[in-house]
């Protein structure tokens, strides 16, 4: 998107100048006279400021779409729509009655996309960050279907599922969280303010020192003398971590990492199934080829290392394997899921199958991220006091050490 300056007059003459938000000088002609005015010239913007004040923004405002923001736009759409509310007016009473902004802003131009002649769905893709392929694909089924209210509401039950379940995730890694941080803030208070002091005490009697000791007033003068030279370090090293996770090699090769992480790994795992299962259902269920659902989930798991899998699942179907067996040689399901997948299959209840796996997983999601903050409580216990046992050693060990020289 680029900002364009343009001059033109309205249908009664009056000279009109503005600016606006485009890709193309094409798109803000069309734009201009969809509203009436008839443009005579239109330039790129000059001024670079602004330009980046507005990208600025538009990021900014980008990032305060939260999920809750989309689960309420759904189950309004489906009461609006349910109700016999056309949806260009349904959206543009939605745009002025939400409290964000930016979903403010996007729900008026899907609104005037419709009156140039876009279907919902198509308007809707023009805003990848904020509606998933998923999103889009059965928004596209109800509005072809005519139930378009049901799309709606299986929308608003899936995106639901997906804030508890993110709900459920933060809270369990809260603890540990906390824990570490503290713990970050207390060496570097230690370093920069406690460590110094005994430095200078023990330099003073000119005595051979512990090896803890030693390793402690190095980190301390490290961490004064050289505090740029670390963070420097940790900037590049972050931005060569986000810049090689971006390329699609380094995106799989993290997300793989992710899986194996202990404790957490598994969690995740099953996490990305209940979501691959619930996908599928519901795009199963919006009456979708298996194929083109396969492709759907592929992309709404959030993982490139499960998504190879699932579109190796998609080949082995193309290639006339049947749903379980595909899935028993993608390796990612257990016997017991397989079972309950040929079964679903053998009764014509694929959909139905694949929606109890969703909850068979969500469940074991929901027990082991209940249990992960008894299984990393002791580790952090364990963590905490091997520290304060170092810094304990290290700080009075040649205290004591040169009491007793001194007694002696």
């Amino acid at each position: 998107m680029a900002l364009f300056e343009y001059d033109g007059r309205t249908a009664s003459g009056d000279a009109i100048r503005g600016r606006m938000e485009s890709a193309s000088a094409i798109g803000v002609a069309t734009e201009l006279s969809a509203k009436g005015i008839i443009p005579l010239r239109i330039t790129v913007s000059k001024t670079r400021e602004i330009q980046a004040l507005v990208d600025l923004r538009r990021w900014w405002h980008r990032q305060q779409i939260s999920l809750v923001d989309t689960i309420m736009f759904c189950r309004q759409m489906a009461t609006l729509t349910r109700s016999g509310v056309p949806i260009t007016r349904a959206l543009r009473g939605l745009s002025e009655t939400l409290r964000n902004p930016e979903l403010q802003r996007v729900l008026g131009e899907v609104a005037d996309d419709l009156e140039k002649g876009f279907e919902l769905a198509n308007a809707l893709q023009r805003h990848p960050a904020i509606f998933s392929n998923l999103f889009i694909a059965v928004v596209h089924i109800g509005e072809t279907s005519g139930r378009l209210e049901e799309s709606f509401e299986q929308l608003h039950g899936y995106l639901s599922l997906e804030h508890e379940t993110r709900k459920r995730i933060q809270s369990a890694l809260r603890y540990p969280t906390l824990v570490l941080a503290s713990i970050f803030i207390a060496i570097a208070v230690i370093n920069v303010f406690v460590i110094p002091p005994f430095a200078k005490l023990f330099a003073s009697f000119g005595a051979d020192l512990p090896l803890a000791t030693r390793v402690l007033i190095t980190t301390s003068k490290l961490s004064s003398d050289h505090w740029h030279v670390g963070l420097a370090s940790i900037a590049i090293a972050t931005w060569l971590v986000r810049r090689a996770s971006s390329s699609p090699a380094g995106r799989l090769w993290w997300h793989r990492v992710q899986l194996r992480i202990p404790l957490i790994g598994s969690i995740l795992e099953r996490a990305l199934l209940a979501r691959f299962c619930r996908t599928l259902a519901i795009t199963l269920g919006s009456g979708l080829p298996i194929t083109r659902c396969l492709s759907i989930a592929s992309r709404a798991v959030d993982n490139d290392h499960v998504g190879a899998r699932i579109l190796k699942m998609r080949e082995e179907i193309e290639a006339g394997d049947t749903l379980p067996a595909a899935a028993y040689s993608s390796r990612l399901f257990t016997p017991l899921v397989l079972q309950m997948l040929s079964v679903g299959e053998e009764t014509g209840a694929v959909e139905n199958t694949l929606g109890e796996v969703a909850g068979y997983y969500e469940r074991e999601v929901d027990y082991d991220l209940k249990q992960l903050g008894d299984a990393i409580e002791p580790i952090m216990i364990v963590f905490v006091g091997a520290l304060v046992l170092c810094l304990a050693l290290g700080v009075y060990l040649p205290m004591w050490e040169m009491a007793s020289a001194a007694k002696g």
